[in-house]
């Protein structure tokens, strides 16, 4: 404990809690104040002027990463027949049909995103109260209800993140990991943040961003410059 104590003392003294820093200054300072034994995750945070209780102000979407997330991600896919064999082809590492919605029923789920054709889509809609709450219900707006499930799979293995705000505004997600280059996280953020802002809702007023953050697993949470990202 003494040791996690003189680290995070270590960690406070290196930052300044009021200061905007730019995205080169933020990426570098928590690449400097990782001192743990794991590659830690690089998470953004934003502040969003919406209230998403409203259907109009409710952003969500995907997008990919160009450098990727760093975290393997398994897939399940709901598909029959050829279908199936694209997606295990593609690199599903659970691909099934009745039988793996019986799995799921039973509490198996062994995979972090779900994938389905549309004719699988009354088998899955059983399954919603299962997979909604933990967000991974197929959808269609999401790419996840597609017939090509081969590009869906490789898109989900490949950096594509799924986003949508929270009860209070708020938007995050992890776009790295410590190890990539500081090149690599700033275009993986600015990436990031080029879709929320694209994905302004027709209700939204006023400011729309108010605040963007960037934090790692176990490292300080740092205010960003807006002027940064635009530039």
């Amino acid at each position: 404990m003494a040791k996690v104590a003189k680290r995070m003392k270590a960690v406070a003294e290196s930052i300044d809690r009021n200061k905007h820093y730019t995205i080169a200054e933020a990426v570098k300072l928590l690449k400097g104040c990782s001192k743990v034994k794991f590659d830690e995750t690089v998470e953004v945070a934003m502040n969003l002027n919406v209230d998403p209780r409203h259907a109009d102000q409710m952003v969500r979407g995907v997008v990919s990463l160009p450098h990727g997330t760093g975290k393997a991600v398994r897939v399940g896919v709901f598909a029959k027949g050829p279908k199936a064999e694209e997606a295990k082809k593609a690199g599903a590492d659970v691909v099934g049909a009745e039988d793996l919605a019986e799995k799921i029923q039973k509490g198996e789920i062994d995979f972090d995103r779900c994938i389905a054709t549309p004719d699988m889509m009354a088998v899955v809609g059983r399954l919603g109260k299962i997979l909604g709450p933990k967000g991974m219900m197929p959808n269609p707006k999401l790419g996840t209800v597609t017939m090509d499930v081969g590009k869906a799979v490789e898109a989900s293995k490949g950096g594509q993140v799924e986003f949508r705000t929270e009860k209070t505004g708020i938007i995050h997600a992890g776009v790295g990991k410590v190890s990539f280059s500081e090149e690599a996280l700033k275009e993986n953020v600015g990436t990031f943040v080029g879709a929320i802002i694209r994905a302004k809702p027709a209700g939204a007023k006023g400011t729309y961003l108010k605040g963007i953050a960037l934090s790692s697993t176990m490292g300080p949470g740092l205010r960003i410059e807006l002027s940064s990202l635009s530039a």
